[in-house]
């Protein structure tokens, strides 16, 4: 995959049609993988750059607080001593700011596109519990059905919080364990009776099926789909 740097807009030579190639170069590509309906890792890459156009602009702390593992201290560094030096220049403030308003542009309608992608998935899931949910939903298994075939894959996952500019939020962590044939013996309660068999750890796990008709990829577009609206499911299910 294509990729641009975290700094792009401020590396090397700053020239508006220089840059405007480098991120349609860039954004062809996500393209590319989006038609495909694949989302992911792309949609997240490209809603980064977005978020850190804007902060650049807003003359934020360079996503130093949002994005701690992306921004090193000398990018971060980096991006400080462009941004007194514009306001010192004039024709250097003149030609980022005509960088960053194009790229901010370009990237939201590409942002676009792939949330209606997202959405029109995210619409296509059902999801709904195996058995009785237990009172601690924190960790627990859920099944993922694709399009017609009857094969189920199976994850162990586990929420956790986190707390962000005083909100609350949660993340899931999901390990793949095996795919199962769906069919008159192996029915998702039985699927969940020998997980708590072989898995002695769990010995009563909250389980949750997620089914889709359709047939997108897995890894880049339904899995990471399904687990936010898992995540979403549980937490509603808990308020």
């Amino acid at each position: 995959m294509k990729t641009l740097s975290e700094t792009w807009f401020a590396d090397g030579y700053i020239d508006f049609e220089l840059k405007k190639y480098t991120l349609l170069a860039y954004l062809q590509e996500i393209h590319r993988y989006f038609n495909a309906n694949k989302l992911y890792p792309q949609l997240a890459d490209i809603i980064f750059h977005y978020n850190n156009l804007a902060a650049f602009r807003e003359n934020k702390k360079y996503l130093q607080e949002q994005f701690p593992k992306k921004l090193t201290g000398i990018q971060i560094e980096k991006l400080q001593v462009l941004y007194e030096a514009m306001i010192q220049d004039d024709e250097l403030m003149q030609e980022l700011e005509e960088i960053i308003n194009y790229a901010t542009q370009e990237i939201k309608q590409t942002i676009s596109n792939g949330t209606e992608i997202y959405e029109f998935v995210e619409d296509k899931l059902v999801i709904f519990p195996v058995g009785l949910v237990p009172l601690d939903t924190i960790e627990g298994y859920f099944f993922l059905s694709t399009g017609t075939h009857a094969d189920t894959r199976v994850y162990q996952y586990r929420l956790s919080f986190f707390e962000k500019h005083d909100e609350k939020y949660r993340s899931i962590r999901t390990e793949f364990i095996d795919t199962w044939t769906r069919g008159i013996v192996n029915t998702y309660e039985n699927i969940k009776a020998e997980l708590i068999r072989i898995k002695t750890d769990l010995p009563n796990p909250a389980v949750y099926s997620i089914e889709t008709e359709l047939k997108f990829p897995v890894d880049e577009t339904l899995l990471p789909i399904a687990k936010r609206s898992l995540v979403r499911y549980i937490s509603n299910k808990a308020a």
